[in-house]
């Protein structure tokens, strides 16, 4: 394992509350591993061969003391280092300075890698379960790389800070975007692809990304959070497409960017029938209004027409209308 070093100064008191958290060996191997990967209690005491009420105690602590974050998912809870504040950056900053070939925490690693394999394994067993659904959508519409490709084209190289990704799925979006972002967040409702996508983020290595389970339609942030939201092949799963569009628009930034791919209007009955599609594609002008009624304007539209599919796709990128100014006020930005 390693660990970026963190110019930034620390206050006493700040440093005093970390030091003291961390000055015992667990906690300090925990904190280590969870600057790697999000873990729940079950990995740790698998990890670190210790009872679920001892590692349980010492999470308590840990994040009492501000440096790893608890996020509920149904029965289980993930912990994760915290990403901002004097205290965590402290915490990157001491992890720097422990040797990585340490005995101590390269057998921890090598734990760590085991439990990753053994999640990989049986994210993959779901996925191949549900693979026969998702090979017959895909055979209906155009390749998977073209939409990508355009994906990439509409957002350019203008920099995120924050991404967040609705239904997030597999985390593809989360992968396909990682050179635009500091750091990113994917929301999806189902357990079961959400496994899925934390296997495939720890295999493509991308420790700014996390997944979380949310509703979509109410989401767990306040707002101005985000500079750039994904929406990519959901809104035909949804009995309130609004919703979500407005949802996203909530958390958005002064001037942030909404990105959404789904399905141009069809009639495949079938999808609805047996791969629970709600809505048969995705009315262009419906959109428009959803994005009015969202106070976004459309900044983009490219369709994806394919004369050997029977479905095509779109891509809409949308701005929120407001411009940031001095002391962090926002104003409406005059539409050309």
């Amino acid at each position: 394992m390693s660990y970026p070093k963190i110019d930034q100064m620390v206050p006493f008191d700040e440093a005093l509350i970390l030091l003291k958290a961390v000055g015992e060996e667990t906690r300090l191997r925990v904190l280590a591993l969870l600057s790697a990967s999000e873990l729940t209690v079950k990995d740790l005491t698998a990890i670190l061969g210790q009872s679920q009420p001892r590692i349980s105690r010492h999470l308590r602590l840990l994040t009492e003391a501000g440096l790893i974050e608890r996020y509920p998912e149904g029965a289980w809870v993930f912990y994760r280092l915290c990403d901002d504040g004097a205290r965590a950056t402290l915490a990157r900053r001491v992890l720097s300075g422990i040797d990585p070939a340490d005995p101590v925490f390269l057998r921890d690693a090598d734990h760590l890698a085991q439990v990753k394999d053994a999640q990989a394994a049986a994210a993959a067993a779901y996925f191949a379960k549900a693979a026969a659904d998702w090979d017959t959508i895909r055979s209906l519409h155009v390749d998977d790389a073209a939409v990508e490709e355009g994906i990439v084209a509409a957002l350019g190289n203008r920099p995120v800070n924050a991404m967040l990704d609705l239904g997030t799925g597999t985390g593809r979006m989360l992968d396909l975007l990682q050179p635009l972002y500091e750091r990113a967040v994917g929301i999806d409702s189902s357990h079961d692809m959400l496994a899925v996508a934390r296997a495939n983020l720890d295999r493509a290595v991308l420790p700014h990304a996390q997944v979380r389970l949310g509703d979509i339609r109410n989401l767990p942030f306040g707002r101005n959070t985000f500079d750039l939201v994904v929406i990519h092949q959901v809104l035909h799963f949804l009995d309130h497409p609004r919703q979500a569009v407005q949802e996203a628009a909530r958390v958005l930034r002064p001037g942030g960017r909404l990105l959404i791919v789904d399905f141009a209007p069809h009639d495949l009955e079938f999808l609805r029938e047996q791969h629970a599609h709600r809505r048969l594609g995705v009315d262009p002008e419906a959109m428009r209004r959803w994005l009015d009624a969202a106070a976004l304007d459309m900044d983009g539209i490219k369709d994806f027409p394919d004369s050997s599919a029977e479905l095509d796709v779109i891509i809409w990128l949308a701005r929120d209308r407001r411009i940031e100014v001095a002391d962090g006020v926002t104003e409406p930005r005059e539409v050309a």
